[in-house]
């Protein structure tokens, strides 16, 4: 294994990788809007969010990605299309829509940036995709109908007929890995996925539902387990467009009462630490090819590759790998 993946294993294993962040958020200011225009005005930091969501970058000459953020000059945007996204170092941060692309700059979506980027820009580009997507699904008040307004620097929409605020709104989800006494992790997969493809189970939480409840019931709803020794391992926000990814390791009762559900989850079984260390490049030779056990002869075949590291789900197996 190189140097630049056992250190990209060892940093995944500290802090789930959207969940780092350096940034002050400084929502003293959010209600200030002097203090927002003379921000802006004495040249705020701005990134850029395209209809799609992606956003300006630049590699160093080191091969580092990084934001290409904008000077606030330099961006066309009103008081209510800009927002606040905090302080860091002396400077201040905005995002803003892109009304247009610049043909010079290269263009990249977080799911392909966010192990390349630093604590700091990982931080502002989660927070401002999360309250983008919140803004365009949003846009009316849901007691009356009437559009809403954008207040508090992004931060909430008011209406202006009954002076209703509403909040970003986040999604909570738990995702789980599920292991034996014998050194094996069940995975799944789903139809739509291309073969090879699993990773651990996920699911929503529903209304009256502790997060705990949700990790034994949507396992056993999916794969027909049940589970003890339920344990909280980290969260990462997941603005794709609006969770909160709460990770947990958990222990089966009885591993052979595995049965997918064939809706949700096509096909699960069971791996080994080997092929979970092979296909995530832990010393392997070949992540891309690991012959399936017969009992995984089935469409999907084996197991190819793990999720990648801008996921929960990687973490999650990565610290069991590393336990």
């Amino acid at each position: 294994m190189s140097e630049d993946e056992t250190a990209a294993i060892e940093a995944a294993l500290e802090f789930p990788t959207l969940s780092r962040t350096t940034h002050d958020r400084a929502a003293q200011h959010r209600e200030d809007p002097d203090w927002l225009e003379l921000a802006w005005e004495e040249g705020a930091e701005v990134l850029l969010l395209g209809r799609d969501m992606s956003t300006p970058v630049r590699e160093d000459l080191d091969g580092n990605i990084e934001l290409a953020l904008k000077p606030s000059r330099r961006v066309d945007a009103f008081p209510d299309e800009r927002t606040f996204l905090g302080e860091a170092d002396g400077k201040v941060y905005f995002a803003a829509p892109a009304k247009r692309r610049d043909d010079t700059d290269t263009w990249s979506g977080l799911r392909s940036i966010g192990t390349s980027l630093s604590d700091l820009h990982a931080g502002l580009i989660t927070s401002a995709i999360g309250l983008a997507e919140w803004h365009a699904r949003h846009t009316h008040c849901p007691r009356c109908g009437t559009p809403t307004e954008v207040t508090k620097a992004g931060w909430t929409r008011t209406c202006p007929s009954d002076r209703s605020e509403h909040f970003p709104r986040t999604d909570a989800a738990v995702i789980m890995l599920v292991h034996d006494d014998e050194g094996r992790v069940v995975l799944g997969r789903q139809s739509s996925w291309g073969a090879g493809r699993y990773s651990v189970l996920a699911g929503f939480v529903e209304p009256g539902e502790s997060l705990e409840g949700a990790v034994a019931r949507e396992v056993f709803e999916e794969v027909g387990l049940q589970l003890t020794d339920i344990k909280y391992i980290a969260s990462q926000p997941w603005p794709f467009p609006a969770s909160l990814m709460v990770g947990f390791h958990a222990r089966v009762v009885d591993p052979n009462a595995l049965a997918p559900d064939g809706k949700e989850i096509e096909q699960a079984a069971w791996f080994t630490k080997d092929e979970l260390r092979i296909a995530g490049q832990w010393g392997g030779d070949s992540p891309a090819s690991i012959a399936a056990p017969p009992d995984r002869q089935r469409p999907g075949g084996g197991l190819a590759a793990l999720p990648g590291r801008i996921s929960i789900a990687r973490l999650l197996i990565d610290k069991w790998l590393a336990e």
